[in-house]
């Protein structure tokens, strides 16, 4: 069984610092050898479901790994809903600015006062707002049964976070989880609760430092339950019912 999935850094990044996307212990990897199987990566740091939907449409490997694609790990949409109290576009903007100490300044300097306009702006405006969320999820599901019509499609209900970067702010968490619920039952996804799955994980501490990163408790926990998933949509596949 092949899996590919597109994710934001949740799916590389450990206890300590971001990994190679075949360290065994990571998330994907742990989910692929437990089916048996072999997991694909594509991911970024703070990819958001655009950035997903540009990876599937824009990325030739990409491209040349859905022919042998068995199941589609939809594992973005987490990020979409952290506070982004300056627009995507200025944000992202900063790693072009020139000479060097401009840019490293400017860094620290947002670094610096993003907590304090998380919540002062209560958490608004979010990285990609629940709608965007989910149309770049549906044009991406979409796009892959288009090719490959028996691909099996799982997605992620988005995380929690305790991170001091954003204020400890997370009030687009809930509206973003209704929208991706709605959509998952309407497009018929499977979805993996990773609050359910995580969230004691993460709020309780052991996961990274940095509050929103997992520990390897963390992706034992997800990688258990990605592949729970994909055994059930596959038993529902195989019997047409649920299981």
């Amino acid at each position: 069984m092949r899996l590919l999935v597109v994710a934001d850094s949740l799916a590389f990044h450990g206890p300590d610092g971001p990994l190679p996307a075949d360290h065994p212990d990571l998330w994907p990897n742990r989910a692929a050898a437990a089916l048996g199987g072999h997991a694909e990566l594509a991911a970024g740091f703070g990819w958001t479901a655009r950035d997903g939907w540009w990876s599937l449409t824009g990325d030739p490997r990409v491209w040349s790994l859905l022919p042998r694609t068995d199941v589609l790990v939809l594992a973005v949409g987490g990020m979409d809903t952290l506070p982004s109290p300056l627009p995507t576009y200025l944000r992202q903007g900063l790693r072009y600015l020139r000479p060097d100490r401009v840019r490293r300044w400017a860094r620290r300097a947002y670094r610096a006062a993003q907590p304090h306009l998380a919540r002062a702006t209560r958490g608004r405006p979010v990285a990609l707002p629940p709608h965007l969320t989910v149309r770049y999820l549906d044009d991406s599901v979409r796009a892959v049964r288009h090719l490959r019509p028996g691909v099996a499609v799982v997605a992620f209900v988005p995380p929690v976070h305790r991170s001091a970067l954003y204020g400890g702010v997370h009030t687009g968490h809930a509206a973003a989880v209704r929208a991706i619920t709605a959509w998952a039952g309407r497009a018929g996804v499977a979805l993996v609760d990773l609050p359910a799955v995580v969230g004691d994980h993460v709020l309780s501490g052991r996961g990274n430092p940095d509050g929103v990163h997992w520990g390897w408790e963390g992706h034992e926990l997800v990688a258990a339950a990605v592949a729970d998933t994909v055994r059930s949509v596959a038993v529902e596949r195989t019997t047409g019912e649920a299981p």
